[in-house]
């Protein structure tokens, strides 16, 4: 979707750019869930976005699996796109991005509010740990190799990297 790859990249975020990284794609799947934008039309009038661009993303995203298209009548326009579980599964990300664009993207008050359907609470993403509950302080979050990670992959990151000093307290911890 980006017209880059990154094969030489063993990262899931690196991966899931590669599918969702552009913007127009990220608001389309923003639209579809939180709005129930389902039709073309409907994508390129609230969106404002060019008709080959919309169309671009859109099969695109049909073909990460992220949405489906579902035809209504014989006419192409009148095409359904749906997200999939994949694509749904899309939501505590964007609410992420609309929690960090609130804090510091956004001049006012913030302009969208998630709330429970069950019960009306706020809804916000958390960083959890099993043992200790929420995690307030990104610094005590630790990346480190998973059981996805190539030995050979790693090996030449350790080789390359050069040792640098902690630059506080709070710096952030890689074990890459």
């Amino acid at each position: 979707m980006l017209g880059n790859r990154y094969e030489t990249q063993v990262c899931s975020i690196a991966r899931s750019l590669e599918q969702v990284g552009e913007r127009w794609s990220l608001l389309i799947i923003r639209d579809a869930f939180f709005a129930g934008v389902t039709r073309y039309s409907e994508f390129q009038e609230n969106l404002g976005i060019a008709t080959n661009v919309l169309r671009s993303r859109l099969e695109g995203l049909v073909a990460a699996g992220i949405m489906d298209r579902r035809p209504v009548s014989d006419q192409h326009e009148l095409n359904e796109y749906m997200l999939t579980d994949k694509g749904r599964d899309l939501a505590p990300a964007l609410i992420a991005l609309t929690e960090w664009g609130d804090r510091w993207a956004t001049p006012d008050e913030p302009p969208i509010l998630y709330g429970h359907t069950v019960c009306g609470a706020p809804v916000t993403v958390q960083v959890m740990c099993p043992t200790c509950g929420a995690v307030h302080d990104p610094t005590e979050v630790q990346a480190r190799p998973g059981p996805g990670m190539p030995p050979a992959y790693l090996e030449a990151r350790r080789r390359r990297r050069r040792p640098r000093p902690e630059v506080g307290p709070r710096a952030l911890r890689l074990s890459l």
